[in-house]
């Protein structure tokens, strides 16, 4: 605040900056409403914005009041604000300078009454009702025996301990526990993100997809169970492909997972006795059947038995049995001499009727009959061959003069033939030519293509091609060991060499250099 007054102006009020003055208001109006409670009507929500706050406005039927929740109070909100909803929110007013507006920064925010969560709850019912969310024909039967169950819920709770320890006492099985937070922020998205989740598993995967889902709370107020009447969790549980069994709260809470779920468990101890059967009742059960089915198969073979035995006495002895068979044999053993004779008999008779029929006068006239049946075949063969020649005769004579006019056909063909083939042999000539020509500058141009690649290119610029005794080259020092013989390729030729150790010549070839060279010897000392 400015303590300068201004000597021309008319009156002494205090001059102020707009900073000051809106320091001031600001200043004011959190002394005043440092603590306040506010019930009114959420409007203008929109979720928390990207920074993690969450703005919006308080109205009721005559007045607006822009309201602000900070990110770290609204991870630590027992439920989520809706658009629509009536609420109380406690916190202090205050200003922002910037644009000269008052909001209220909400520090706890609460429904207006149990009313308005339960009226909330209704309509969000009626809502996913219509959809066919909690249809009954929607609702899939329970395995009766699982092999793997899903259960979601908190991992420090006194909830997964009683199911398993409930699971263990029935029927032991494997269980996979998905750990979620099951109020606060963000715990209805873990809810839903860990029922997809386990529906997501493949069967013959890593992990085991569940045979059945279980879904628990342990009991609290309808706030603390405000995440399983999120709209995603119960989307996620009608979703749900698994079997799914919720056990939010005690047995009167009530929460939108319950209807959207295959079925409801009191508690989450019901949940687990749901899920799997008493095996000592099945293995009682077993030995009670199986007792039942031994009793049974010891009747069903007495009584068997005394049916084979009264069988037994109704059927004839062996040797009854076999009386008439071995009288029939006895008859036929006796009659079968008797038979052959007549057989016999009446085959002669048979020959002898045939024999009557074969005369010498009968086999002569068939024999001429068949002479006279020769002629007639022969003179009809002469005269068929005679009208062939005849044929073959005029097919010569035909032939004949076109034999005689063949040399002037021949030779105009001939003619035309020669000169066809000068034609041809001209259009060849001319074709291997282009072709030849072709080919030589194809040849050419892959002879300067060879030319320019070609290693010994290379060796006229000084290089050198070093080769072992196998006529191969050799590209490393270490594959060469001391005293191999190599042969040294350079542009005008090949040398052969030694090879020695390291990097030096040896003196021997120094010495024979120098002789080379032409050197004079040194004569040496006589002492």
């Amino acid at each position: 605040m400015s303590n300068v007054f201004d000597s021309d102006s008319p009156t002494n009020l205090a001059e102020y900056s707009v900073s000051e003055l809106s320091g001031s208001i600001k200043r004011t109006v959190e002394t005043a409403f440092d603590q306040v409670r506010v019930r009114g009507e959420i409007s203008g929500y929109r979720g928390p914005h990207s920074s993690g706050h969450a703005y919006f406005a308080l109205k009721d039927d005559r007045a607006r009041i822009d309201a602000v929740i900070w990110k770290g109070t609204f991870s630590r909100l027992k439920f989520r604000p809706e658009e629509g909803m009536e609420v109380i929110a406690t916190g202090k007013v205050t200003t922002f300078p910037g644009s000269s507006k008052y909001q209220i920064v909400i520090e706890t925010l609460e429904p207006a009454g149990a009313g308005a969560l339960m009226a909330l709850i209704e309509e969000r019912k009626r809502k996913l009702g219509a959809e066919g969310l909690f249809d009954a024909a929607r609702k899939k039967r329970l395995p009766f025996m699982p092999r793997v169950i899903g259960v979601v819920t908190s991992p420090t709770g006194a909830v997964i301990r009683d199911i398993l320890h409930r699971i263990s006492d029935r029927f032991p099985v494997h269980v996979l526990v998905w750990p979620v937070k099951v109020q606060g922020e963000g715990s209805g998205e873990e809810v839903a993100n860990a029922i997809r989740g386990f529906n997501a598993l493949e069967p013959a995967g890593l992990i085991p997809r569940p045979d059945v889902l279980i879904v628990a709370r342990g009991g609290g107020s309808l706030e603390d169970l405000w995440s399983f009447n999120d709209e995603i969790v119960v989307r996620a549980a009608a979703e749900s492909r698994i079997p799914l069994i919720s056990a939010v709260g005690h047995e009167t809470d009530w929460t939108l997972i319950d209807y959207a779920a295959d079925i409801r468990a009191p508690t989450p101890t019901g949940a687990a006795e749901m899920a799997v059967p008493v095996k000592a009742e099945l293995e009682a059960q077993a030995a009670a059947l199986a007792a039942r089915l031994q009793g049974c198969m010891n009747r069903q073979m007495d009584q068997r038995r005394q049916s084979v035995r009264a069988l037994m006495r109704a059927l004839p002895s062996l040797d009854q049995l076999l009386a008439l068979p071995r009288r029939r044999f006895d008859e036929a053993a006796a009659g079968l001499g008797r038979g052959l004779a007549l057989n016999t008999i009446n085959k002669r008779r048979g020959f002898e009727r045939v024999a009557a029929h074969l005369r010498p006068d009968v086999l002569s006239n068939r024999i001429a009959e068949r002479r006279q049946l020769l002629s007639d075949r022969m003179a009809r063969a002469e005269r068929t061959v005679e009208r062939l020649l005849d044929r073959s005769k005029s097919r010569i004579d035909r032939a004949e003069a076109i034999l005689a006019s063949l040399p002037a056909r021949l030779k105009t063909q001939t003619a035309r033939s020669r000169e066809a083939l000068a034609n041809l042999s001209r259009h060849g000539d001319t074709a291997i030519r282009h072709q030849l020509a072709r080919a030589r500058a194809d040849l050419s141009a892959q002879d300067r293509v060879l030319q320019s690649l070609s290693y010994k290119n290379v060796l006229k610029r000084g290089y050198a091609v070093i080769r072992d005794e196998d006529d191969r080259p050799v590209s490393q020092a270490a594959a060469l060991s001391a005293g191999s013989a190599v042969s040294i390729e350079f542009s005008d030729g090949r040398i052969g060499a030694l090879t020695t150790e390291g990097g030096a010549p040896p003196a021997s070839l120094k010495k024979r250099s120098a002789r080379e060279a032409g050197d004079p010897p040194k004569q040496g000392s006589l002492f």
